[in-house]
């Protein structure tokens, strides 16, 4: 598996126990975590620190993420990509869309790109 998630801090425990429990050769880090961004940065910094860690954020940040996202491109600078989780589906349900992701993923396939889940059909 080669891609790694950076859990926003505002996001469900149950996200990151559930991922780390599933899918055991997936990265997944925590905001506050050692070696992470402490809590309270601001989503620029953030942003650098996931190009620099080749890191993909998961966020429930939809307001502001694609202007953040957009000022860091128009710097020349790159991430590995952006998964906002939808409100409307269950944690169980946003899980089952970060483990397919996981799984199947190419490498960079979604650099400098924000991704709202789910990518699969739901009923």
């Amino acid at each position: 598996m080669s891609l790694k998630y950076l859990m926003d801090e505002n996001i469900d425990p149950a996200y990151f126990t559930r991922l780390r429990l599933n899918l055991p050769d997936l990265i997944v880090r925590v905001i506050g975590e050692p070696n992470t961004p402490s809590k309270g940065t601001k989503d620029p910094k953030i942003l650098l620190w996931c190009e620099e860690y080749d890191f993909i954020l998961v966020t429930n940040n939809r307001r502001s993420m694609p202007v953040h996202l957009s000022e860091h491109i128009d710097r020349g600078h790159h991430v590995p990509g952006i998964f906002i989780l939808n409100p409307n589906l269950s944690v169980g349900q946003n899980i089952d869309e970060l483990m397919l992701i996981a799984e199947g993923s190419f490498d960079d396939e979604y650099q400098d790109q924000i991704i709202f889940l789910p990518l699969t059909n739901i009923s």
